[in-house]
């Protein structure tokens, strides 16, 4: 059977207090870069779970998504190996509770609050165009409501193959 095509599906989290954004400093394999608290969706747990867990993860802070900003699909092919991966980002916006004392998942150097023009001015240090795009489309007030996600409930079930 030929391979088939899947982008890998992960999801990100705009978080503003203050005027300023929570980014993660972290190690990538094109060196130290900002990015949202993001990740890859796990199995058997619906998008908004997987931007709680990724920003608890990443940050150490609580994250409760209030909207869904958009939906962003890019392309990435890494100068060190060579592969060629497509991403479909869901990005969200919301609130940011209680920080929690955790280690930050492994990569990441520290969570860090940034002003708008402290993330234009750190723009060639991002792990992607959609960094800025995130925060741009957040402030021009793009908003979709949760209630177009729908997670049907095989995703909770757990299949035994064997």
């Amino acid at each position: 059977m030929p391979d088939i095509w899947k982008p890998s599906v992960t999801v990100a989290a705009v978080a503003e207090r203050n005027g300023h954004f929570l980014l993660v400093e972290e190690e990538t394999s094109e060196g130290v870069r900002f990015n949202q608290p993001a990740g890859h969706l796990d199995p058997h747990e619906s998008l908004e779970e997987a931007v709680v867990r990724e920003t608890l993860e990443e940050t150490a802070h609580d994250f409760t998504p209030t909207a869904l900003v958009g939906m962003y699909m890019s392309r990435y092919i890494s100068a060190r190996t060579g592969h060629d991966v497509t991403y479909l980002s869901f990005t969200f916006c919301g609130e940011v509770g209680a920080k929690h004392d955790q280690a930050l998942d492994v990569g990441i150097l520290r969570a860090v609050w940034m002003s708008y023009d402290e993330l234009v001015a750190t723009r060639e240090k991002h792990r992607s165009p959609s960094v800025l795009q995130r925060v741009d489309d957040y402030l021009a007030g793009k908003r979709a409501p949760l209630s177009l996600l729908i997670t049907h409930p095989s995703i909770y079930e757990v299949v035994n193959n064997g």
